[in-house]
């Protein structure tokens, strides 16, 4: 379970993607240099956005290589249920 937090908001997410897009909408009303949009898995912060940084930085050791995993495998997740929709018609 991903979670998005920042000052005035917080939502859960069961997929890594949805809760990379919504905290990536949330990057224009990161206003202030103390203000930080993050993401947590389970209890561990995994990313951070803040105007103190050009990027967005991935916590902890493996953490870029374990997520980019997960976002391709719900990419191909994605594109099954679409293909599976298509041939449905």
């Amino acid at each position: 379970m991903f979670r998005v937090i920042t000052p005035g908001f917080s939502q859960e997410f069961e997929r890594w993607t949805d809760a990379l897009n919504t905290a990536k909408s949330l990057q224009p009303k990161c206003k202030s240099l103390f203000q930080d949009i993050r993401i947590l898995d389970g209890e561990d912060v995994v990313w951070v956005y803040s105007r103190s940084h050009t990027y967005p930085q991935f916590i902890g050791a493996g953490t870029y290589n374990r997520l980019a995993m997960l976002f391709l495998q719900e990419a191909m997740e994605d594109s099954e249920s679409s293909d599976g929709e298509s041939t449905d018609n």
